[in-house]
């Protein structure tokens, strides 16, 4: 009888489980395959982020040096290197940073030479560190948008980000946030670079009317840990708009905001406001003056009401800064130093003579001046010394100063200059 049962024919177990021959046409398909994927690989990796990267980490940590417990009596010029795309004296994780072209480095804050580098094809917008890192933000066809974060002390990459942005970004950072301001939008990020709110220009047509306004330019923001403060000018106002808004809302998406006031105020209306500082329950704007009015301090609450005013002897200078060091903000004004109380932003103390802003050294305030570096107690503002220092290249341009153990940092000119002894 035959084993198949059916139709009269006979079916071998060799002819079930004999494997079937390739054919020409099979090989020449299984290569053709093989070719795309090979030229497919080359082409992902030329257009890639990857290609277009140099990362030199360090093979040992940095170590954070020492404090300074005093002063020293001389400095000199130590070392320097290019540094034109940071907007300050930065320092972070026992190196000096600086950012130049499409160059990330840490240098070796005593001898000047490079601990790391992370480099890519693509221009810098802006370099800032805090929490121990460093954040590059790089622009390519998008604007700024894509930024990566370095582990300050090695180099190292953490981890990275890329969203919509303006071509030219103000890259700031504030203790708990890290923001990035342009004049359509901003974004606020946490440490780890998840971003905590958009604001302005949406691209994403879903998120659009989650907005307050539209079509306002941003012209100056500072965040902090509970408030962030954005000037803008919107269509229609008549003069510019203080917004106060939570800087982590619910949603990122959706901005949470506290109050937003039409400056009716004399400078208003004005080129060149901003705002100078954030606390907890208060925001600091610089009102330019009028053609009748002084330029002026103005105290706003944490819904964006107007609290009080200082009058300036002058106005400020576009190249004014703040710094936050201990309880107080240091302004400065283009030719000094302004102390105000943290919390309530009341005056504290003025010094003189300043080339640019401060850093704490020894329990010391520490501004540049003319030929040396001058020590203030930071209480009082009473002068208690001077240091001479002998600047090269120097052209009257302001100073940033930073300190790292021993070594104090001016940023100048678009380069970064370690001083010691």
């Amino acid at each position: 009888m035959s084993p198949s049962g059916g139709c009269g024919g006979s079916t071998t177990l060799a002819d079930v489980l004999a494997p079937e021959r390739r054919t020409r046409a099979d090989l020449l398909a299984a290569v053709a395959i093989a070719v795309v994927v090979v030229i497919a690989m080359v082409v992902v990796w030329c257009i890639s982020d990857a290609r277009g990267t140099v990362s030199e980490p360090a093979t040992h940590a940095a170590e954070q040096p020492a404090a300074a417990e005093e002063l020293p009596v001389a400095l000199r010029e130590l070392w320097h290197a290019p540094d034109g795309a940071a907007a300050r004296a930065l320092t972070a994780g026992g190196v000096a940073v600086a950012g130049d072209g499409g160059t990330v480095t840490g240098y070796d804050p005593v001898s000047g030479k490079q601990v790391w580098k992370y480099q890519r094809d693509m221009p810098l917008c802006g370099v800032e560190a805090q929490y121990g890192t460093v954040i590059g933000t790089y622009r390519d066809q998008r604007g700024c948008s894509q930024t990566t974060m370095l582990s300050a002390d090695t180099g190292a990459r953490r981890t990275a980000r890329s969203s919509y942005m303006d071509r030219a970004i103000t890259l700031t950072a504030d203790g708990t946030y890290f923001l990035a301001q342009g004049s359509d939008r901003l974004e606020v990020w946490r440490s780890d670079l998840v971003r905590t709110l958009e604001y302005g220009y949406v691209d994403a047509p879903v998120n659009v009317k989650t907005q307050p306004r539209s079509g306002c330019t941003l012209l100056s923001s500072i965040s902090g840990s509970t408030r962030l403060a954005v000037l803008e000018h919107c269509p229609g106002d008549g003069a510019d708009r203080l917004s106060v808004l939570n800087p982590a809302p619910k949603d990122a998406t959706t901005p949470e905001e506290y109050g937003s006031h039409v400056l009716t105020e004399p400078g208003g209306n004005v080129d060149g406001a901003r705002v100078l500082a954030v606390s907890d329950n208060r925001v600091l704007l610089y009102l330019p003056g009028t053609g009748t009015t002084t330029p002026e301090l103005a105290i706003f609450d944490g819904t964006a009401n107007l609290l009080s005013t200082d009058r300036l002897n002058a106005p400020l200078p576009p190249t004014a800064t703040t710094t936050r060091i201990g309880s107080a903000y240091l302004i400065y004004s283009g030719n000094s130093v302004i102390a105000l109380n943290a919390s309530t932003f009341d005056p504290l103390w003025t010094a003189p003579d300043a080339l640019g802003s401060p850093a704490l050294m020894a329990g010391q305030i520490l501004i540049p001046v003319d030929g040396a570096i001058a020590a203030l107690n930071s209480d009082t503002g009473a002068e208690t010394t001077r240091i001479p220092v002998r600047r090269s290249d120097y052209h009257n341009g302001p100073i940033s100063l930073a300190v790292v153990g021993s070594t104090i940092l001016e940023q100048r000119g678009g380069r970064i200059y370690g001083l010691g002894r």
